[in-house]
């Protein structure tokens, strides 16, 4: 089980919000699953029937939404979940094919619109801490540009740097690929996100993940909150 704690700069900086942790191992992430892309026709349906008519704004007028929303206004972007959401209401699109353990997350996103990326736990180095990013730091994203990240967002960062940030996305060093067979999925929440919220997220994921590898371990699964 990987070692995650978060720091009181986190805390401090970002009171209200929660991070969800959930580390999964022994999966098998090369198989084409019939239940997953079942579930995945389902919620496309889902989603079309439950919001039809819905508006842009309408959507931003939803709780999660709004909240993510308030959180991005501060770095002038939107936030991509409802851009996802905007894709398959509005212009009919369905979701990607990616890998069973990305499409996982996928789906869960738009069910619960919480923001979470997925890792690869072996390319991770401890410790790892929930953090927040400092003025001029830097990352390189997952199409392999280094991105100059501004200061106070939250991230999550290792031994070799930032891992993930919520505004700027990935590294190119951990993301899910075809051999990843221990995961680590970290869902971010700022203030305004119920943790219950959090927890069906990560619940849901492992759900999915279940439907195409069930001898999977459950290693962890937990919230932090900063209080």
């Amino acid at each position: 089980m990987l070692l995650i704690s978060e720091t009181e700069e986190w805390r401090k900086t970002h009171p209200g919000a929660v991070i969800g942790l959930l580390e999964l191992s022994e999966v098998n992430n090369t198989a084409k699953s019939s239940r997953l892309d079942s579930r995945k026709r389902e919620i496309e349906a889902y989603l079309r029937a439950s919001y039809q008519g819905f508006t842009r704004n309408d959507f931003l007028s939803l709780p999660v939404i709004s909240a993510y929303k308030r959180y991005y206004k501060q770095y002038k972007k939107t936030y991509h979940v409802q851009l996802q959401i905007e894709s398959i209401v509005l212009k009919g699109k369905n979701l990607p094919n990616v890998s069973p353990l990305v499409d996982s997350n996928f789906i869960a996103e738009l069910e619960t619109f919480v923001l979470t990326a997925g890792h690869d736990a072996a390319k991770l180095q401890e410790p790892i801490l929930i953090d927040v990013s400092h003025e001029g730091e830097q990352m390189t994203q997952m199409n392999g540009a280094i991105k100059v990240i501004r200061g106070g967002d939250m991230i999550m960062r290792d031994v070799e740097g930032v891992c993930c940030s919520v505004i700027y996305g990935q590294d190119n060093r951990s993301p899910i690929s075809r051999d990843t067979s221990h995961v680590l999925y970290v869902s971010y929440a700022p203030a305004d996100v119920l943790p219950e919220l959090v927890d069906a997220q990560l619940r849901k994921i492992e759900e999915y993940v279940r439907l195409f590898s069930p001898g999977t371990v459950l290693e962890q699964r937990r919230l932090v909150t900063s209080g």
